[in-house]
């Protein structure tokens, strides 16, 4: 039952910590979705939409909106592949890729000065060692 506790408690805190991120982004426009994909696209380059969509395990369909305004953004571009004219592969465009890096700043620039201003050093220390401890349990 301790496991299934922790579990609850894991899941309602990385909720509320998304909601307070997204809270703390600079007034792009994108959504959740939007900031999904790009963030897909800056960790591993050009995607095609079933991977995007595999990755954030969504239906392709359910993409077609937000990559065609991130397309109008000029967020994205597409590239139609060499050796197969019916795929096309999507990557970050500079503009994206300046956007994304503001959301990501702005985001850790609330979370450091909270941890700064908010957590003894004891605990700062035994939230990093549970920061590695998360990517651990997200990569298996």
């Amino acid at each position: 039952m301790e496991a299934y506790d922790t579990a609850i408690a894991l899941r309602r805190t990385s909720t509320r910590l998304a909601l307070r991120l997204r809270a703390e982004r600079t007034g792009d426009g994108l959504g959740s979705t939007g900031v999904a994909v790009l963030g897909q696209l800056h960790r591993r380059g050009a995607l095609t939409a079933s991977e995007i969509a595999a990755a954030e395990r969504v239906q392709p369909q359910s993409l077609t909106r937000v990559l065609a305004s991130l397309e109008e953004q000029g967020l994205i571009a597409r590239e139609q592949d060499p050796h197969d004219r019916r795929r096309h592969t999507i990557e970050l465009s500079d503009r994206g890729r300046q956007l994304l890096e503001e959301h990501m700043k702005s985001s850790d620039d609330w979370l450091a000065e909270a941890i700064e201003t908010r957590l003894n050093p004891t605990e700062r220390a035994v939230l990093q060692l549970a920061a590695g401890i998360l990517d651990q349990l997200l990569d298996a």
